[in-house]
């Protein structure tokens, strides 16, 4: 995609998209601010193609807020923060991680939206997990777009028969207990990594928006999706997205 980039910047991003708003880290310069609004814009626009959906699902309805640079961890690259639905880059670290900050972002919002009696701190995908009851339509049935997310989810944590865990799980379970932690086989942290793996297979223009599930060291531990279960995955997502996005073009 070509534009000018010296007309790109996150006051243009924040409107065109209607991000809840976009703060930088005192210590971010203005070349690198500028050099970050291009970054964004292209991630966000090639993010948007792969999604086949207009702006307002990328800033999910104008509830999501966007920070460069700002309110880092130590060692981490990136992270999106609950409590105030806010995504962050780190300033030197954060490239190829949006992708996968976004569909944490994403997977938040549809929590309270797809199940009933669910926390707002809660993940659809770990409340799919626990069994948690699909919210119903006004004629007592699940909106059709929840099967297809909860269809997603089945095909990243479950094998293809739907009564074993994937191998996607089984890895990540292990590298837990090898590593002694518990985030790898956390469902909004195996759910994203298969998203990554489902953006990353569009072929973006943009290494900001996602790089490393296929050739990286989590990659090699089947940490990503791997195979036929990669392909299914895929599909799942594409199944989803495709009616989403179709959905909210017609609105």
């Amino acid at each position: 995609m070509s534009f000018n980039q010296g007309l790109v910047n996150f006051v243009i991003i924040r409107r065109q998209f209607d991000f809840r708003g976009i703060e930088m880290g005192r210590w971010v310069t203005p070349e690198e601010r500028d050099r970050a609004a291009v970054n964004f814009y292209r991630a966000l626009e090639d993010l948007m193609s792969v999604l086949q959906g207009p702006e307002l699902l990328i800033s999910l309805r104008g509830t999501l807020g966007l920070q460069y640079g700002k309110g880092g961890r130590p060692g981490v690259a990136a992270h999106y923060v609950p409590a105030t639905r806010q995504l962050s880059l780190a300033k030197n670290a954060g490239a190829g991680s949006l992708a996968h900050e976004w569909f944490h972002a994403f997977d938040h919002y549809m929590g309270e939206k797809m199940f009933q009696h669910v926390s707002p701190s809660h993940f659809a995908s770990t409340s799919w997990l626990n069994n948690s009851p699909i919210q119903l339509s006004r004629n007592k049935e699940p909106h059709p777009l929840s099967l297809l997310l909860a269809e997603c989810f089945r095909v990243i944590m479950l094998n293809e028969q739907g009564d074993e865990p994937s191998n996607m799980f089984k890895a990540s379970r292990l590298a837990d207990q090898k590593l002694k932690i518990v985030y790898y086989d956390k469902p909004e942290e195996m759910t994203a990594r298969a998203f990554e793996a489902f953006v990353e297979d569009t072929k973006p223009t943009s290494t900001f928006l996602v790089k490393g599930s296929r050739h990286s060291e989590e990659a090699k531990m089947g940490l990503y999706p791997q195979g036929e279960q990669r392909h299914r995955i895929n599909q799942a997502f594409h199944n989803y997205f495709g009616l989403l996005g179709r959905t909210l073009m017609r609105a």
